[in-house]
Order: C-alpha cells, then structure tokens, then sequence
C-alpha cells in the first residue's frame, strides 16, 4: 500500500471504532466484552498501520541519505583548505572536506585498516591510544537532523548551539509588574516593586549510548556511516526525548512534566473537567484556554497513545467528534484545532492526580547543544560475537523558559 492509501485505511479503521463506541452511548450502555475486544483490536490496528507509515518515511528519508553519501565518496576529493596538507602529504586535512568522510567511513569499518596519519587527522589531536573518531561537521549536521526527525519536543523547540560557552543563561521575567494607575498629566503614577527579572542557566551535560553492529553488516552496507548515524540518531533520540519529557533537572534536562519553579510549576496543571480515570471533553477545552491565545499560533498536543485512544471518542456540543486523524501525507493530527504529537515516554497512567499530556507552544522550551561530539569504536571488547560496539558523546541541557505558555492535563 501507498502511504496515502495506508493514511485512509486508518481513518476508517478508527470511524468503525467510534461507531462501536456511539452505539453504546445511543443505547445509554457500556461496552459489551465482545464490543470492547473489537474496539480495542481496531485501534490496534490502525496503530500498525501508523507505524507502517513512520517507517515507509525513514526507510524513503535513508535510501535518499545513501545515494547522497554514495554520491559523496565516489566524488573526487577536494583540494586541502589553505594551510592543511592532505593525508597523502604527511598532515591533516579539514573535517568539512569529502576527504575526511571518507576516511571516517572507512573508519567506521575497521579503525586499525586505515594508516597512522589518517588515524590521526580522525583523532583530531585527542590525546588518546587509538579508538576515538571525531566526526566530518556535516556528519554532525546529519545527526541532529536525525535526531530532531526522531524527537518531537525537538522539531519544536527553540535550539541553541554553545560549543565554546559552558553554560546558556535564559533570563525570565519572574514576576509582571503591578498594574498602572489612573492619574493626570503632570503626574508620573506609582513606582512598581513587584516586576522582577530572574536568570536560569542551561548547562549541556554529557550524553554517551552505544550501539552494536556486526562485522559481516559493516561490510555489506556500502555507506557504513549512514547505517551507524540512523542507530546512534535513534538511541539518543529516544534518550533525550525521556530527559524532556520527565527529566529531573539534576545532571539532565529538565522535564515538561516535572514540576519546578525554574521550569512549569504546579499552577500551570489543569484538571478541572476531567475524571479520576479519564481525560473529558471539558477537560481538554479548559487545558487549551488555560494558556493564553498568543501562543495559540504555535501550540500543540502532546499525549501518550492511551490517552489519545479515550481522545478519539470524544465530541463537542454539536456531535462533531473533537479528534480529526490525518488522511493526508504531511498534515498533522488535530485536537481542537491543535496538532497532535504522540509519545511514548508521556506519563500514561490514568490515575488520581496524574499528568496524561500537556499543551502550549513549545518554543519556549530551549534547548543546549555543544556539538562537539565524539565517537569511540570498541574493537576487541565483542570480538567474540563478531560485533563491533560504537559509543556516541556528545553534550546537551534543555528546559521550559516559561510556564505559562504551557498547561498540563492531570486527572482530577
């Protein structure tokens, strides 16, 4: 099937099982356990078909990404920038160069085939034995935009680049100042006291994951680097985009979902409306106007698939069902007129008091990068699975900057 085709499959799988549900509701009933089966293997399917679609997309986005890096190592090696000498001349070469991508790949491959010069122009003066690759800028490049395809909070949020600062200050505007009063024109009004600024400091942390890759898969794929970047963009993808989500703040991001004063504080969640059990029509319409209409342009859903399960039951006053599914290639999901964002790593449990999605503009959560990165391939240590292990470093802090551009949706 074609994505199109794949797209409106899962369309009528859901209406079938919205008709399910209004026929209990019509008949003033709960699901009957056959009903209930049916309705749930329904939305099983229709998320198959979803993550049918996801993967069509990747495998086109990968097979685009090889012709090119394919396209690049056949390519003849451009001339040395000015003061750099070539790997056949006895120097370095320049990270940005096709040169040193394909070094790299090679690298990539087997790290004690490529002679000690070149070993050398990869290890970029890290003082280290052998083993540690620093990868071409484009290659880095390629690898954040891997990773933000991967990460939703990331495909939204506002980036920040800092290879060379320690730390990213967000000033904040911790308190608005009080109202003006009414006066003449001779008179200048009251002077306020209570408009304070404040200061929160994003500090990349190190981020290391590893993956493992055979010898005989090294050697059959023809661009090994994509092959290694599409894994590492994963894993630190999915790492990451818990940290968002929950994270502490202590050593890693800050969560949208961890309460925090330097973050989104508790005043920001909305329950009201909804049951212990279950998110309700009021309940979202609430949570949308609990953030103000001039970051509306900008905001969208984020839920767990559970929570949009319940979602897509749900109609407003005039019958009209709240939750619209996509039934064309490239157009986002809505709820109440937002775009909808799934994730896995959303809180989903449907308990008194607990968070089960959030809304806002998610601009305002800013993120750190040091793009410094660093690869280390492990040799010896899998040899006996003829496997090689590669660990990925790199650098990164995130946060919410302002609270109230953001409302979270919790059970009452």
């Amino acid at each position: 099937m074609t994505k199109k085709e794949m797209l409106e499959k899962r369309a009528a799988l859901i209406d079938q099982a919205r008709k399910i549900h209004e026929k209990a509701n019509t008949e003033k009933r709960g699901l009957s356990a056959e009903e209930q089966q049916e309705f749930d293997r329904l939305f099983a399917d229709a998320d198959k078909l979803d993550t049918e679609v996801r993967r069509l997309e990747k495998i086109e986005k990968s097979e685009q990404e090889v012709r090119e890096s394919l396209a690049r190592l056949v390519a003849p090696p451009a001339p040395a920038p000015a003061g750099q000498l070539s790997t056949r001349q006895g120097g370095l070469i320049g990270r940005d160069s096709p040169e040193y991508r394909e070094i790299f790949c090679r690298a990539l491959r087997d790290i004690e085939s490529i002679n000690p010069i070149e070993r050398r122009a990869l290890q970029s003066d890290i003082p280290t034995a052998g083993g540690y690759l620093v990868p071409p800028q484009q290659w880095i490049v390629e690898l954040i935009k891997a990773v933000d395809d991967i990460v939703f909070i990331r495909q939204r949020a506002t980036r920040y680049s800092v290879p060379n600062a320690n730390s990213l200050g967000a000033p904040s505007l911790d308190a608005n100042p009080s109202d003006p009063t009414w006066t003449n024109e001779l008179a200048i009004g009251s002077a306020d006291s209570i408009m304070d600024f404040g200061k929160r400091e994003l500090t990349p942390h190190p981020l290391a994951k590893s993956i493992l890759i055979s010898r005989k898969l090294l050697r059959q794929v023809p661009a090994v680097d994509v092959l290694v970047r599409d894994r590492l963009a994963y894993v630190q993808g999915t790492t990451q985009e818990n940290a968002f989500l929950t994270g502490s703040g202590v050593g890693q991001p800050l969560g949208i979902f961890t309460v925090s004063a330097l973050g989104i504080p508790a005043t920001r969640d909305v329950s009201t409306g909804n049951t212990q059990t279950e998110i309700r029509f009021d309940g979202l319409i609430n949570a949308k106007f609990a953030i103000k209409g001039q970051y509306w342009p900008r905001a969208a859903w984020l839920f767990p698939t559970t929570a949009v399960k319940q979602i897509a039951t749900l109609k407003d006053g005039q019958g009209q069902y709240i939750w619209r599914p996509s039934v064309i290639e490239g157009e986002p999901e809505r709820i109440l007129g937002f775009p909808l964002m799934m994730s896995e790593f959303v809180p989903s449990t449907f308990t008194t008091g607990q968070y089960v999605g959030i809304v806002g503009d998610f601009s305002f959560y800013w993120i750190a990068d040091a793009l410094d990165m660093e690869i280390q391939t492990l040799v010896e240590l899998y040899a006996a699975t003829n496997q090689i292990a590669f660990v990925l470093r790199s650098e990164c802090d995130g946060m919410p900057v302002l609270g109230e551009a953001f409302a979270r949706v919790k059970l009452a």
